[in-house]
């Protein structure tokens, strides 16, 4: 157990500036999206998935929603509560052009992210004698997570030629590669779920969920107030 801990304590501390920073549309896919005028459907799409797959926060609250969900039709149900939740506000933050600071909603999904750790370790049950609606709690947490998505757009100054078609593309390319990338996390908890030291493992993924998403929010928080002091 004590090298389960070393190793939890180095896997932190080389994914703490990553995780700190979480993600954002940056470098060519920036500079393509401000030279975009008119609908270009398949970039924007390519856009979403390349986001998404690289989305350590995102990524992490779903690990953390499917962790113990051995059923498949378990797994359809929550993820598509999560995706309705995240399309509603990406398309109404974008198109309402809703200002919100991305380094508090960011803080937000990384709260998000240390909550369903703690849920999977029995933390509500245990603590405060009370188990959380999860059902309620994704939908609700995926409004969030789509709020961080629509900021990410935001910051790229989306002309409005053509910005239903490639609002909609993005969200689609979302979706694709969630899909993807939970396709490799099922398969890597079934095959986990069979071996002698899953719940060993558990909880220290677990507790390594609620580290990394109190390290995205605690980074979040800090640049929220960096910021500040820069205007």
């Amino acid at each position: 157990m004590r090298n389960g801990r070393g190793a939890l304590v180095c896997l932190l501390a080389v994914l703490m500036p990553t995780l700190a920073l979480a993600h954002a549309i940056g470098g060519k896919d920036a500079a393509f999206v401000a030279a975009t005028s008119g609908p270009a459907a398949l970039p924007f799409a390519y856009l979403g998935a390349k986001h998404m797959v690289t989305g350590y926060d995102h990524l992490l609250f779903l690990l953390g929603v499917i962790f113990f969900l051995h059923r498949l039709r378990d797994v359809a149900l929550y993820v598509t509560l999560f995706s309705i939740g995240h399309s509603l506000t990406l398309a109404t933050g974008v198109a309402a052009n809703l200002n919100v600071s991305s380094y508090l909603v960011d803080a937000v999904i990384g709260l998000s992210v240390a909550w369903k750790g703690f849920d999977n370790l029995g933390g509500f049950r245990v603590l405060f004698g009370v188990q959380p609606d999860n059902r309620l709690v994704v939908l609700c947490f995926g409004l969030v997570h789509g709020f961080g998505l629509a900021t990410k757009l935001q910051d790229l100054h989306l002309k409005p030629e053509g910005l239903g078609v490639n609002l909609a593309s993005f969200n689609i390319g979302v979706e694709m590669g969630q899909l993807l990338v939970l396709s490799f996390l099922v398969l890597g908890l079934a095959i986990l779920r069979g071996l002698p030291l899953f719940m060993a493992a558990s909880r220290l993924s677990n507790a390594a969920l609620i580290t990394a998403g109190f390290i995205i929010a605690g980074g979040q928080f800090a640049g929220h107030v960096l910021s500040g002091s820069a205007s």
